[in-house]
């Protein structure tokens, strides 16, 4: 385990890819490495189906000659070819058109101090291990009275890791492990069988929930589904369950994309500063969230992480930028650049919330006559460009202020603009994906039923 986290060889290696573009005529250059390592095993009705271990490094050389860029990759870690590599890259960037916008990020936004995020569990699970967590997990969703079959469960570990060295001077490096374990239930007979799944996925191992847990929540979801309804098409308030809230988050990210913003390609493009949620709505991106799922140090530029709000008492505050998205703009870097070793740095988010409310979900759904309370998405027919929403949902009837039976095959539509307007936090915000939100309701979305 202690090898896999020393990356001291990554970053000499990245120093050298560096050093040789530069000598290869290159005006400016960044190496990113990426470790990666996973163990899975996946059972079903108790027996081992599939059993996969993975390991790998992976560099990317990205070269700017003037404002001319470039980017090639390789898995060949053996150090022969360096320079060879490095005259290729500078060679492809001298043949590709000129982007203004092109460059490694501001010296003065670069990380200085590398934050303890405690990323990293000393101990991976052996084979045997992840085996036992996915029968435990199985057993108990089919211990589960109603529960029929099982669709299969799994158990995971790994390791990733990053090595970040560019021109200017930065040099950074840190490694994250991670934890998982799923079961997916199948209840009732026939063409009346009804599906549904639990998981959890963590950086510490002692952080998951238990397998029986995961596996007793799959069977009970699944049962709660047996025998759905059908209801007629109307308008009525809808609440989406904490599995589901993120989504409506994860929309928001998307339209405030850098990327989406300078393309134009955003119903959000020209909101900046305006009021889209009410009052006493925050929504925040923090990188440097404890053991957080998609904590960094450092972004793929080398950019100091920090908290943002994204949204302050219902207004929009800031995009999400990387260096070039926010020299397009006029702006400044957020923090937010993302790449992998084939490609150039995007903007993206983190770990990204909705703080919660004041009243519980039991409290928000008691005041509904009629509704609809989704536990289940299907499909993703949401228009990021002029925020039309209209997806597959299931879930259970809400009848005078209490879930009575469940629903299938309905759609759920509106427009994101009345959606967020109306947006009201549950109190019941727990962090168990890379966006979380609390239980939401959203008043006036169309249900199409038959």
């Amino acid at each position: 385990m202690s090898s896999l986290l020393d990356q001291s060889a990554l970053s000499a290696l990245a120093e050298k890819l560096v050093s040789a573009a530069r000598r290869a005529g290159a005006d400016a250059a960044d190496a990113v490495a990426v470790r990666s390592v996973s163990l899975s095993v996946e059972v079903r009705d108790g027996a081992v189906e599939e059993s996969e271990r993975s390991e790998g490094d992976d560099m990317g050389l990205r070269v700017l000659v003037g404002r001319r860029q470039a980017v090639v990759s390789t898995n060949d870690m053996s150090g022969d070819g360096i320079d060879a590599l490095a005259e290729r890259a500078v060679a492809m960037a001298r043949a590709a058109p000129e982007d203004p916008y092109a460059g490694l990020a501001d010296p003065s936004l670069l990380t200085r101090d590398f934050p303890d995020l405690d990323l990293v569990d000393p101990e991976l699970p052996s084979v045997a291990a992840l085996e036992a967590m996915a029968q435990q997990a199985e057993a108990a969703g089919l211990g589960v009275q109603g529960v029929s079959k099982s669709g299969g469960a799994s158990a995971s570990a790994g390791l990733g890791g990053m090595v970040l060295v560019s021109s200017d001077g930065f040099h950074g490096a840190y490694v994250g492990s991670r934890h998982s374990v799923a079961m997916t239930a199948i209840a009732g007979e026939g063409t009346a069988m009804e599906r549904d799944y639990d998981f959890s996925s963590t950086l510490h191992a002692a952080d998951m929930d238990s397998p029986e847990q995961i596996g007793r929540q799959a069977g009970e979801r699944a049962v709660k589904r047996i025998n759905p309804r059908k209801v007629p098409t109307q308008r009525v308030p809808v609440v989406y369950d904490p599995r589901m809230a993120g989504s409506l988050i994860g929309h928001l990210v998307g339209a405030i994309n850098g990327a989406s913003i300078a393309r134009k390609s955003s119903f959000l493009r020209d909101k900046m500063n305006e009021r889209l949620f009410p009052a006493g709505i925050r929504i925040v991106d923090d990188p440097l969230r404890k053991r957080g799922l998609r904590s960094r140090p450092f972004d793929a530029e080398g950019v100091a992480g920090r908290a943002l709000a994204l949204v302050e008492d219902g207004v929009l505050r800031s995009w999400v930028l990387d260096s070039a998205t926010a020299r397009e703009l006029g702006l400044v870097t957020t923090g937010h650049a993302q790449r992998g070793v084939s490609s150039v740095p995007s903007p993206g988010t983190t770990n990204t919330h909705l703080e919660p409310g004041d009243k519980s979900p039991q409290e928000l759904i008691a005041g509904i006559a009629q509704g609809l309370y989704v536990s289940d998405l299907i499909g993703s027919g949401v228009n990021g460009v002029t925020g039309d929403y209209s997806r597959g949902a299931a879930g259970f009837w809400i009848e005078n202020g209490e879930l009575t039976f469940p629903v299938s095959e309905v759609t759920i539509a509106g427009h994101l603009f009345d959606m967020y307007r109306t947006l009201v936090a549950a109190n019941d915000l727990t962090f168990r994906f890379g966006t979380n939100a609390p239980t939401l309701v959203v008043e006036g979305l169309t249900i199409a039923g038959h």
